[in-house]
């Protein structure tokens, strides 16, 4: 079973960018479609970005234009880049895949393999 390892979140102030990292392990990205969820406490998890199998992309209309999904298949890496972050896209980050006949960044199912989470927090 897939397992992903991600960092990268940490503290910043309104403004600046980050990136996000997940590097899944058995998963095989040529396969899968792949994309990262956020959840702040209370609140439901929403999908930010996702990358097809074949490297076309899908965003949030809140991310739009400041954020940035992008993959090496051959590190099994997914990345987020994230510019002029806003206090709003303070949250816990998730990475997650499942093949694409299942997996469409708006709906974050439970069968997709998640990762464990990287809190990105954004201050004003």
């Amino acid at each position: 079973q897939g397992q992903w390892v991600e960092s990268g979140g940490e503290s910043v102030q309104d403004g600046r960018s980050l990136r996000l990292s997940c590097v899944g392990s058995e998963l095989s990205f040529n396969s899968f479609c792949v994309g990262w969820f956020r959840q702040t406490p209370g609140k439901e998890r929403e999908g930010v970005a996702c990358i097809d199998s074949d490297g076309s992309t899908n965003y949030a209309a809140t991310v739009k234009g400041r954020f940035t999904v992008s993959k090496d298949n051959t590190k099994n890496t997914l990345y987020l880049q994230m510019n002029s972050m806003k206090p709003e896209d303070t949250a816990t980050y998730y990475c997650a895949a499942d093949r694409c006949s299942y997996f469409h960044y708006t709906d974050p199912r439970d069968r997709y393999y998640w990762g464990q989470g990287t809190q990105v927090t954004v201050s004003s």
